[in-house]
């Protein structure tokens, strides 16, 4: 499903215009990816958790020069999502 697909279902379930909805979606993206970039976890309950997780230092190698190289401790977005949606997924899958 896209962006596209998620306005056009929304529009149609609530009534309200595709762009008013597609204002909506692109602000709700914004605001949790603002928030992220900042270092804060974002909570939907019933739904789950846009988290910020903390990767550690580590060595890679590079094969083709025969180097290894350190990449530095970085911080990545992460999705968790609450049980009752994991629970909804599971019951769907055929």
């Amino acid at each position: 499903m896209t962006k596209a697909d998620i306005v056009n279902e929304i529009s149609k379930s609530t009534g309200i215009e595709k762009l008013t909805v597609q204002k909506a979606v692109e602000a709700f993206m914004d605001t949790v990816s603002g928030s992220l970039a900042d270092g804060n976890n974002v909570y939907l309950r019933g739904f789950g958790s846009f988290i910020v997780k903390k990767r550690a230092e580590k060595t890679a190698r590079n094969i083709s020069r025969n180097t290894t190289i350190i990449i530095p401790e970085h911080n990545i977005p992460s999705f968790k999502p609450a049980k009752t949606f994991v629970g909804r997924v599971k019951n769907n899958v055929k």
